[in-house]
């Protein structure tokens, strides 16, 4: 039993220890000036990472309701940490300017709208990655969710955002490419383990 205890308290808390990572690199991605920085930045903005988080911790996580706790637990401290750090950033776009310096200034509509969105969304999305984790063709559609998720809001902003510039076109374009790629891996790896037992029959 204790043993037990201490692996759930364990595993809890690389869950939040990793949400505490999505935070900062979402919110200080973008801050540097090089290409590569600008890049995370545009992948980051996004809401799939953060979909992909939830649901990974669902995937790792052998019971549902563990998956249903964790999820929007990492996901509500990336969310804190990340604007947290957008706060404390000199360059934070919420910065207020004061005699050349900016003041920090959490922007505390975003930490309760995304917040509540992590508690509302993240227990299904931590559920339905621990569905994925069954094997075969049952498992699969679930593990199809992120590449979707993925290509249909990639999609959506380079027909909604054209004039975000030539960075942002090009790593959407990417992630939709690889989304699908993405997708026909998994389903391709799928169709060859379940034809496999019946061809070494």
């Amino acid at each position: 039993m204790g043993a037990r205890i201490a692996a759930r308290i364990a595993a809890a808390s690389a869950v939040l220890g990793a949400g505490a990572v999505l935070g900062p690199v979402g919110a200080l991605a973008a801050k540097g000036g090089t290409v590569p920085f600008r890049a995370a930045g545009v992948v980051f903005a996004g809401g799939w990472p953060w979909a992909c988080f939830g649901f990974l911790v669902g995937y790792v996580r052998r019971s549902k309701a563990e998956a249903a706790l964790l999820a929007p637990a990492g996901l509500g401290v990336g969310v804190a940490v990340y604007y947290l750090c957008k706060a404390l950033s000199p360059a934070a776009p919420i910065g207020v300017v004061v005699s050349g310096e900016p003041q920090a200034q959490v922007n505390w509509a975003g930490v309760l709208m995304w917040g509540a969105a992590a508690v509302l969304f993240g227990a299904p999305l931590g559920v339905l990655g621990n569905l994925a984790r069954n094997p075969g063709v049952a498992g699969l559609p679930f593990r199809l969710l992120v590449p979707l998720t993925a290509f249909c809001e990639t999609s959506m902003r380079l027909g909604a955002e054209a004039a975000a510039g030539p960075v942002a076109t090009a790593v959407w374009s990417t992630v939709r490419v690889l989304a699908v790629l993405a997708a026909v891996t998994l389903a391709g790896h799928t169709a060859w383990r379940w034809r496999r037992p019946a061809d070494t029959r």
